[in-house]
């Protein structure tokens, strides 16, 4: 019997980044579900009651609705944080988490904790200045050295609503350390120039219960190469460690 498979999208995203991965492991068997996150259907409504917190709370009603056990929840970008929580809050249901490119989760910490702090004050200002949403970047941001074509990223864009900002700024709740989660890291290595992750990532590196594996493309895998993280993930849903 085969895992269910959560796919929770990365920032301005929602279900349907992950159509090609989603019709590919289905292909294979794998019960999935993609989900769009509250707050990124509508980019005129309002966001302001939309955190993190509610996020994780997606996912939870999702594998309740669907009395979802033995998942494997998949974690894009920002959403590794929501991932990471949501095996934190329900270890009876989850078997393990896949984050993708993903931020790590750190108790008492945000996603933006992840930058300097001059980079953050910025990102809250333009949060602010937006409606409260962090505004969809520029095509060319979102395309250069991430191997995608120009197609592949304007059709992106295009597609892109305004994230809620709360979301990036409200901390994370863990319960339990990180490193207690069974758990795989993709690094997508062109995202990479120098060829190192960040602190957090490599740190689990050493932990026993966590598998790194790279994929040689950029910062969206499920648009720049979807057959190939169609066989990563399936990999990942076999292993035993």
């Amino acid at each position: 019997m085969k895992n269910p498979i959560i796919l929770i999208p990365g920032p301005w995203t929602g279900a349907w980044v992950w159509e090609p991965v989603t019709r590919g492991l289905r292909t294979l068997g794998h019960d999935v579900h993609a989900i769009t996150l509250s707050g990124l259907v509508d980019p005129e409504a309002d966001v302001s009651t939309v955190g993190l917190a509610t996020h994780v709370d997606d996912v939870l009603t999702l594998m309740e609705k669907h009395d979802l056990r033995d998942v494997i929840v998949v974690g894009h970008s920002y959403s590794g944080i929501v991932a990471g929580q949501v095996a934190d809050r329900a270890p009876e249901r989850v078997s393990r988490t896949v984050f993708v490119e993903g931020f790590l989760p750190h108790d008492g910490k945000s996603m933006l904790h992840a930058f300097p702090e001059r980079v953050r004050a910025g990102e809250l200002r333009l949060i602010a200045e937006n409606s409260g949403r962090w505004p969809i970047p520029d095509v060319t941001i979102v395309a250069e050295g991430q191997d995608l074509s120009t197609r592949q990223a304007q059709w992106l864009v295009e597609r892109f609503v305004g994230h809620p900002g709360h979301t990036l700024s409200e901390p994370a709740v863990l319960t339990r350390p990180l490193e207690h989660q069974r758990a795989s890291y993709i690094v997508c290595s062109k995202e990479h120039f120098d060829g190192r992750v960040s602190e957090d990532v490599a740190a689990m590196r050493a932990v026993p219960n966590w598998t790194f594996h790279t994929l040689d493309t950029g910062h969206w895998p499920m648009v720049s190469a979807p057959d190939r993280l169609v066989s990563l993930l399936t990999s990942i849903a076999a292993e035993r460690v």
